[in-house]
C-alpha cells in the first residue's frame, strides 16, 4: 500500500467514518506524530459531542402544531423570531447530524427538573468529560504544576474568578484544566479534572451563567458518567463522574463549596 500524507481533511473523514479501513492505521500513526493535528481531532470530537448533547430529544420531538399549520397554510406567515432562529438551527443541525443522548434528571433535595439550560450544562459537562477524562496525553492543556497560570487564564476567558477545588480530602488531586466552548455561540467554559490513586477521574465543569437557582442530578445514559450541577450566583458549575451516586454527591459539595467560596472572596 502506497502511503499518503494526511491532511485536516482526514481528520474529518475519520470523524464520519468515512476514512477507508486499510487506512486506519497509518492515519492512527500520522496523528500520534502530529500532536498539533491530535489535539485538532480532539477538540473535533468534543465539540461534535457537545452539539449532539446540546440537541439531545430534538429529533424526538414532535413537530411543534404551530409548524404542521405553516406547512398546511393554516397559520401567520410570521412567527417570533427567536422560535424561529431555533427551530431553523434545530433542523439544520439535525440534518448535519443523527442520533443524540437520552436523558433522565433526578432531584437533590426535592429540586427536580427544571427548564432545557441546566440540562444542557449537565450534558455539555458529560460529553466533555466522556472525551477528555479518558485522554492520557491530552487530558488537558495546563497542568496542575502550573495551577496559578490555569486559574488566571480560565478566569480570564470564562469571565468568573476561578479558583481549583481542593479535592485532596476526597481522594483526588488536580490533573489540570482546559478551556472549552459553551452552549451559547461566544460563551466559554473551563474544565478541571482530577483524579484518585486507582486512576478514576472526575471533571468540574463551570461556565457563566444568568439562570434561576437550580440543582440537580443528570446522567446521558444508564450506565454512563452522572453529573451532580448546580445553577447559582450568575455561574453554572456541574461534577461529573461515575463514582457511586452518593460518592459523587458528596465529592460534588465539597467542590461547590470551595467553588462558590472562591468565586465570593
Amino acid at each position: 500500500m502506497t502511503r499518503r500524507d494526511f491532511t485536516e481533511r482526514d481528520i474529518h473523514m475519520a470523524l464520519d467514518g468515512e476514512l477507508p479501513g486499510e487506512e486506519r492505521m497509518a492515519y492512527d500513526a500520522w496523528l500520534e506524530a502530529n500532536p498539533e493535528m491530535k489535539a485538532k481531532s480532539v477538540r473535533y470530537i468534543a465539540d461534535r459531542a457537545a452539539l449532539r448533547a446540546a440537541l439531545a430529544g430534538v429529533m424526538d420531538e414532535p413537530v411543534p402544531a404551530r409548524l404542521k399549520a405553516a406547512v398546511l397554510g393554516d397559520a401567520p406567515t410570521k412567527t417570533p423570531a427567536w422560535r424561529s432562529r431555533w427551530w431553523l438551527s434545530a433542523a439544520a443541525a439535525a440534518v448535519l447530524m443523527v442520533g443524540g443522548f437520552g436523558g433522565y434528571v433526578a432531584g437533590i433535595g426535592g429540586i427536580g427538573r427544571s427548564d432545557d439550560r441546566d440540562e444542557q450544562l449537565a450534558e455539555q459537562a458529560i460529553a466533555a468529560h466522556v472525551i477528555y477524562a479518558g485522554e492520557k496525553r491530552h487530558a488537558v492543556e495546563v497542568p496542575a504544576s502550573d495551577k496559578d497560570h490555569l486559574q488566571t487564564w480560565l478566569s480570564n476567558r470564562v469571565g468568573l474568578r476561578l479558583v481549583a477545588p481542593d479535592l485532596t480530602a476526597e481522594g483526588f488531586d488536580l490533573v489540570g484544566g482546559r478551556l472549552l466552548p459553551s452552549g451559547e455561540h461566544g460563551k466559554a467554559a473551563a474544565m478541571l479534572l482530577y483524579e484518585d490513586a486507582n486512576g478514576e477521574r472526575i471533571s468540574l465543569f463551570v461556565t457563566a451563567e444568568s439562570s434561576e437557582t437550580v440543582k440537580g442530578t443528570y446522567a446521558a445514559k444508564a450506565d454512563g458518567p452522572e453529573a451532580v450541577y448546580w445553577l447559582d450566583k450568575g455561574y453554572g458549575c456541574a461534577v461529573v463522574g461515575s463514582l457511586p451516586r452518593e460518592r459523587l454527591s458528596e465529592v460534588a459539595k465539597s467542590a461547590y463549596g470551595q467553588l462558590l467560596a472562591g468565586i465570593s472572596s
